[in-house]
């Protein structure tokens, strides 16, 4: 098996169905496979019967993005694993040979960070319109809306963070990648459309939802990864309080929230601690960032 396409999907069978039927236009069920991972959403198991092609697995309640992906994970076969989030697929030309070619022509490479084209168009076409062009480098990081990762690499690290929840999992699975001195790069030469509402999202304004869950997965991926984890924490700690604590009660409320709840379990966190090199803290400052914005 070549290339695994690996998706956890919850409450958007639209989005979903729309993904699946722009993948099966591009693979070859010989040599390609999709597992889709349904994470406690009785709607969308309507599904499963209408794409039989499709490996399903299917839980009955909601574990979260990161504990799913790392259900999903290790059920594929392929030597590289392309992972999409539901509401994500591919628009390169040829895109299945160029991400061969990718690691085939890198040696050292783990990860590739696709290029993301976010919102809704009316054909891929369209969406091709707003694609950047430059130049590849190589980054720290990485998002769940499109990417690759080497099978073998995912296998050399912890896989997926099961004491993370959403909203921080990729930065903890590229920081163990990167541990392991093997290469994230980011393509412009790779792109998937995020068919996501960007006026809406914009128009959303406070997200408490995603605050606390960033919240508790940076506090989580400091007290695991870093030596020295305390600075990293204070400083974490005290901008979230100016920026966001102080400014509104729903974002003060998530603050202590998290805070307290960081407090009680310090315990099993700590059971998953395991410091990175501090070549590797050295060497993520000095690479480039992306900029998804």
């Amino acid at each position: 098996m070549d290339i695994s396409f690996l998706i956890v999907t919850k409450d958007r069978t639209a989005d979903l169905k729309v993904t699946l039927d722009k993948l099966y236009k591009i693979i070859d069920l010989s040599s390609h496979e999709v597992l889709v991972l349904i994470d406690g959403c009785v709607e969308t198991e309507a599904l499963v019967a209408a794409y039989p092609w499709v490996q399903w697995t299917v839980l009955k309640e909601s574990v979260s993005a990161s504990p799913a992906r790392a259900i999903l994970y290790p059920k594929a076969k392929g030597e590289i694993l392309i992972g999409l989030d539901d509401d994500a697929h591919p628009l390169t030309t040829n895109f299945i040979e160029r991400v061969k070619h990718y690691f085939k022509t890198n040696p050292n490479l783990g990860i590739i960070a696709f290029q993301e084209v976010r919102g809704l168009f009316n054909t891929d076409q369209d969406a091709l319109q707003q694609v950047k062009i430059g130049e590849d480098y190589l980054t720290t990081d990485f998002i769940g809306c499109g990417f690759a990762i080497k099978k073998s690499v995912y296998n050399a690290i912890n896989g997926f963070p099961k004491w993370m929840t959403i909203y921080g999992e990729e930065p903890a699975v590229a920081l163990e990648v990167l541990d392991l001195d093997y290469d994230i790069l980011y393509s412009y030469g790779l792109q998937v459309n995020h068919r996501v509402n960007v006026i809406k999202r914009k128009q959303q304004g406070r997200n408490y939802f995603r605050f606390e869950h960033q919240l508790r997965n940076s506090l989580r991926f400091y007290l695991v990864y870093h030596p020295k984890p305390l600075k990293k924490i204070v400083r974490l700690l005290w901008h979230n309080f100016k920026k966001y604590a102080l400014s509104d009660v729903g974002y003060f409320k998530s603050y202590t929230l998290v805070c307290f709840k960081t407090l009680f379990s310090l315990g099993a966190i700590l059971k998953y601690r395991k410091p990175v090199k501090k070549s590797t803290l050295v060497k993520q400052e000095e690479l480039q960032s992306i900029n998804y914005n």
